[in-house]
């Protein structure tokens, strides 16, 4: 018998331990499936998706290739813009609130202040936002790019605190050993560690916030979601599926990209 039999026979068996866990996660799902309620789903509800899946399959070309404000091309672009502008204001905005937030550059209670903040940012839905911002600014893109900017804050400030807490400290204590000013220990101890990894994380988030803004638009924050809502409450389903269609191949090309530029930047190549 080799050394890693032995290892394997020498473990903790858990026995009792994965059978209560089993059991809980049966209660779960057991309890889950209490909410689905199969009452309604009728024979209408499946002649609209059968005309769902006719739309895609026979979209309103007029509308999938018309350039002006109404076609999809256009809209698409908007929702490219608002997502865009929304991950860049948000990413300028987290940066900082991100040094505010690692504990290893700021004292604790700090730290701890800040994240508490962030948490709370977190916790509201990002269509609850749009709807807020729709009350405070009209409808229209402004509302979907403040909405895009303020849910990314959240979410980019704790993923850059990962990266903060995991700068090699070494790098800093040999700046300073050498008479390294402040700035020159950001310019050339901080920046080179965190810029590839906080470039990654903000085309990350961009590609979240491309299906964020779509589904925006159906509270009336700009983009593409607001002319689809229309077009399946007035039964247009050929005009569902030129947008479907065009909504699907924006962000498969944007992952596509996006994914390549991760790539690059955090593996090199």
């Amino acid at each position: 018998m080799n050394s890693i039999e032995k290892q394997l026979l020498n473990e903790p068996k858990r026995i009792a331990q994965n059978v209560i866990t089993a059991v809980i996660l049966l209660i779960f799902i057991m309890w889950s499936l209490t909410a689905v309620d199969l009452s309604n789903f009728t024979s209408n509800g499946l002649a609209i998706a059968k005309n769902i899946l006719l739309g895609i399959v026979t979209p309103n070309t007029d509308l999938l290739f018309t350039f002006n404000t109404n076609g999809v091309p256009y809209l698409l672009v908007e929702t490219m813009a608002i997502a865009f502008l929304g991950t860049i204001v948000g990413a300028i905005l987290a940066v900082p609130l991100a040094f505010l937030s690692a504990s290893n550059i700021v004292p604790k209670p700090i730290a701890f202040l800040v994240r508490l903040f962030l948490i709370l940012i977190r916790t509201i839905p990002a269509i609850v936002y749009g709807l807020m911002f729709i009350r405070v600014t009209g409808p229209g893109p402004f509302a979907g790019v403040l909405t895009m900017a303020l849910t990314s804050i959240g979410m980019l400030s704790k993923l850059f605190v990962d990266v903060i807490e995991d700068l090699e400290v070494n790098i800093l204590e040999s700046l300073e050993s050498i008479g390294c000013t402040p700035f020159e220990k950001i310019r050339y101890g901080i920046i080179p560690q965190l810029s590839a990894m906080f470039m990654s994380i903000v085309i990350y988030r961009y590609d979240m916030n491309l299906r964020d803004a779509a589904i925006l638009g159906l509270v009336g924050a700009g983009g593409i979601g607001a002319p689809l809502i229309f077009a399946m409450n007035g039964y247009k389903w050929s005009e569902v599926g030129s947008i479907l269609i065009g909504l699907m191949v924006l962000i498969l090309i944007v992952e596509l990209i996006s994914n390549k530029i991760r790539n690059k930047l955090v593996r090199g190549y």
